[in-house]
């Protein structure tokens, strides 16, 4: 890992490592520590034309369109062995720029490998259908055929909250299409991403099918704006999505938004309270609070709030704060000094709106972003704690009464990704779960995710899915073709 940190980290531009052209360069920090630990080109809008315009003849080019679905399959199981053959770097590299628990960045490693596998299995699903029958008929005669094409030139922009993963789930399906790539980077996790390059370069993804690029927002602006650009995939921020969306419109891409949520996480008096109690903490305390779909509003009917309340707050106290690289800890730094101020600013206002702090409400002294993991009651549902997104280990628990009443506290939010029940009674689960008004409904766990399954938000959670087949179908358009056979 110190040789690649060591190395000159340039933009991957058609299979070739390349500067950029003004000659910026950046630093990439360890948010445990606030240090630097690499030195990164910084991309503008004529770096990211050179990959748009690489990415565009590598789609052009027999070698990779004329490449059949079997040989992608193979090229796409490769780059997996590959990921698990680099895994213990992969890992150390993704602890040390994003500040994860060293056990969030293995799943996270380890379920990159079988998601590239999974796409590598749908290579050959990119079929059409035979509609003759229907088109035929009154002595007009038709072969009619549907087929389906890979979408061309995508550009993949990925969030820093889970660099490698967000990274394969954009790129495998992408590839298992036949679409070419462009990536770029969140400016705050660049490392993984280029190792990610240098890995699919290694695996024998030919030059200019995926490019790499790092910068910042204007970079990504750039990125999708470019008329050569055919499909946006995005993960990030809402605001940042609408702005994508209104960009996207000039030249009307297809789009995917992956975006923001508040998701609501319910526990019934009738829960595994030894199940719900730790699930519910780990909802919102992953990752330090640095999930999109985190559980940030915890629901509990009244006779149990008070025990729910003290046990998750228990559980926040005893879960140990430090860098990643030490497997004992389970809280790791936020992102950055600006996240570390946005998160306490937060905290601060839940207690101007007269929330009680439970668990936490501090920031850690000395070096690196860390904040305590933080448990509020006593805040109304109109309180901006409870109603817009902190992104960091915050958690504002409110009893309910009944079922129709935390039903509607819980859809009373303009988000719609994620959601949680914890409840013994089967018929209870579903019934609630078909009410609840978000894309993926966990009961008795939570944050579960399946490359077969579609992940993705409603509401101003998103557009569109990411995984199952959905997620592969968003990387193709449909062909209507014609034949006029003459008289029969």
């Amino acid at each position: 890992m110190e040789r690649f940190l060591a190395r000159r980290h340039d933009l991957l531009i058609d299979g070739e490592w390349q500067a950029s052209a003004s000659g910026a360069r950046y630093d990439a920090l360890n948010p445990a520590t606030g240090m630097p630990i690499a030195n990164v080109a910084r991309c503008d809008g004529g770096d990211v034309d050179r990959a748009v315009n690489a990415a565009r003849r590598a789609f052009e080019n027999p070698r990779w369109r004329g490449l059949s679905s079997d040989a992608r399959a193979r090229l796409l199981w490769r780059f997996a062995e590959l990921l698990e053959a680099n895994a213990a770097e992969l890992v150390e590299l993704e602890v040390l720029n994003n500040g994860m628990p060293r056990a969030f960045a293995e799943w996270g490693v380890a379920a990159s490998a079988s998601w590239l596998r999974h796409f590598a299995g749908m290579t050959g699903r990119a079929i059409g259908r035979n509609a003759s029958a229907a088109v035929s008929g009154g002595g007009a005669h038709f072969h009619a055929y549907t087929a389906l094409e890979p979408v061309g030139v995508v550009g993949l922009i990925i969030p820093w909250n889970g660099p490698i993963g967000t990274f394969v789930i954009k790129v495998a399906p992408a590839l298992a299409a036949g679409c070419t790539c462009v990536v770029k980077v969140a400016e705050d996790t660049p490392l993984t991403a280029l190792r990610l390059g240098k890995l699919a370069l290694e695996a024998g993804v030919p030059a200019g099918v995926l490019n790499v690029v790092t910068g910042f927002g204007d970079a990504g602006a750039a990125l999708v704006a470019h008329e050569g650009v055919d499909k946006i995939s995005f993960t990030g921020s809402t605001e940042t999505g609408k702005s994508v969306l209104r960009s996207a419109a000039d030249s009307v891409k297809r789009v995917t938004l992956e975006l923001g949520g508040k998701s609501p996480c319910v526990v019934f008096d009738d829960a595994d309270m030894e199940q719900a109690i730790p699930g519910a903490a780990m909802a919102i305390f992953a990752n330090t609070g640095q999930v999109c779909f985190a559980g940030s509003r915890l629901y509990v009917q009244r006779a149990s709030f008070d025990r729910v309340v003290e046990g998750v707050a228990r559980f926040a106290r005893s879960l140990k704060i430090g860098s990643g690289l030490d497997a004992a800890n389970q809280i790791g730094p936020l992102i950055s000094e600006k996240q570390r101020r946005r998160v306490c600013d937060y905290i601060a206002l839940g207690e101007e709106e007269g929330g009680q702090v439970v668990a936490g409400g501090k920031a850690r002294e000395g070096q690196g972003f860390f904040v305590e993991p933080t448990v509020f009651t006593n805040l109304s549902s109109s309180a901006r704690v409870v109603r817009e997104e902190i992104f960091g280990p915050v958690v504002v628990a409110t009893p309910f009464d009944d079922v129709d009443e935390v039903i509607a506290l819980a859809n009373d939010t303009q988000y719609g990704l994620g959601a949680g029940i914890f409840t013994s009674g089967l018929a209870k689960a579903h019934s609630v779960a078909a009410r609840l008004r978000a894309g993926n409904v966990w009961i008795n766990c939570y944050g579960v995710m399946n490359p077969a399954m579609p992940f993705g938000g409603f509401k101003q959670s998103g557009i569109g899915r990411e995984m199952g087949d959905e997620g592969f179908s968003a990387f193709l358009e449909s062909k209507s073709v014609y034949v006029n056979l003459g008289e029969a």
